[in-house]
């Protein structure tokens, strides 16, 4: 027992850490996987008139439960499951990389924030991208859960069919780094900026409220930012509309002709769900980053 508990088998401070951020981070996923759902069927629908597109969010449920099943709200959920490791933990490592190589340079504060969240953002989506590829497809699939394909069985689908590059299990990728690289920019940026603007309020609970509030509002604003680059993702990412026939190849291509064939509101496609996710989402994981490293840098 003596030796259960030395110092050469105790946890350093760091692995306690990231253990922590990778665990609220699985149980984030689990919880809110439905809303991501959702939200990658309606970025994909083209046409309001076809009888089998969503009118609402609530009508998204209903049609989803009715048709595939509870099970088909956590379609393409392994993928962000084994993604998420690797994912927090370069958001949050090269994070502060970026912040410490910024130190170098005469720059203000709210400008170092802002650059090392988009640093953290474009280098976290290389990492995440071929996870996404095959979790927008999984998603996308409208068969019930059990009529669908594995998630590795899909993988070396795409990867027999269309390889690793950026036709096949990387394609997107310009939409997801514009995705991951504006979140990241603007939710790092703005709230640390913000929370350094506000007092620091001696009360626990009202301390713990103020940081809440400025990460649901970050996690928010940085989705209404973000979601034109999420809306090209699925497309690319997604069923094209003619089977054999690629449509959608590259990020802004196909902005524009989401923008030129069914109007500015389609480039927001799915906003409700993303913000009901990554808004309160946004909020707990930034806490959980925050409270954690500062009570294990004073208690470890």
């Amino acid at each position: 027992m003596v030796l259960c508990l030395s110092g050469a088998h105790r946890p350093s401070w760091k692995q306690t850490y990231a253990t922590t951020i990778i665990e609220s981070g699985l149980v984030e996923i689990c919880l809110m996987h439905p809303l991501d759902v959702v939200k990658t069927r309606f970025q994909i629908q083209r046409c309001a008139t076809d009888p089998n597109s969503y009118k609402s969010l609530g009508d998204s449920f209903r049609m989803i439960f009715q048709v595939e099943g509870l099970f088909g709200f956590y379609k393409g959920i392994l993928p962000p499951i084994l993604a998420e490791t690797p994912k927090r933990a370069v958001k949050f490592f090269t994070f502060e990389q970026y912040k410490k190589l910024l130190g170098y340079v005469s720059l203000s504060p709210a400008l170092t924030f802002t650059i090392a969240g988009l640093g953290s953002g474009l280098t976290e989506a290389i990492i995440v991208n071929p996870f996404e590829v095959v979790k927008v497809g999984l998603q996308a699939n409208r068969n019930t859960f059990a009529e669908q394909p594995s998630t590795m069985g899909y993988a070396r689908q795409i990867i027999k069919k269309e390889g690793w590059g950026l036709q096949g299990l990387n394609k997107g990728l310009t939409a997801t780094l514009g995705r991951h690289g504006v979140f990241n920019m603007v939710y790092f940026g703005f709230y640390y900026n913000v929370k350094n603007m506000i007092p620091v309020n001696k009360d626990p609970t009202l301390e713990f409220l103020r940081k809440f509030g400025i990460g649901l509002l970050s996690g928010t604003i940085a989705s209404v930012i973000n979601i034109p680059f999420d809306v090209a993702k699925s497309r690319i990412q997604g069923p094209q509309p003619v089977p054999g026939e690629i449509k959608y190849r590259t990020c802004f291509k196909t902005m524009a002709t989401v923008y030129q064939e069914e109007g500015i509101l389609a480039l927001y496609k799915g906003l409700l769900p993303k913000i009901m996710r990554l808004g309160p989402g946004g909020a707990v994981m930034l806490l959980v980053y925050e409270y954690t490293y500062s009570w294990l840098q004073e208690n470890w």
